[in-house]
């Protein structure tokens, strides 16, 4: 299982977010989110956004913690991402 973090650098509802990823299955994602509390509403076609006070409890659950570029490089490479021009 890798389930992957990036660094909450995304600012919105006055708090910083990070993405939360698999770069194995969208089965992987959700059971992962599911088991830890993620709510089913901050899953984003590809990924989770998760509020950056999560992020620890996500670690110790298993989440790895990459970088932002490391992260899309492996959802792109897992061919689960799904573009920007493909969101609407």
């Amino acid at each position: 299982m890798t389930v992957l973090v990036d660094d909450p650098l995304w600012p919105a509802h006055g708090r910083l977010w990070a993405h939360l990823v698999s770069d194995e299955s969208l089965d992987e994602l959700h059971t992962f989110a599911k088991a830890n509390d993620v709510p089913a509403r901050a899953f984003d076609l590809d990924h989770y956004d998760v509020p950056e006070e999560m992020i620890p409890r996500l670690v110790i659950a298993g989440a790895r913690p990459v970088k932002g570029k490391e992260l899309v490089r492996r959802l792109i490479a897992s061919g689960l991402r799904v573009r920007g021009r493909d969101r609407r």
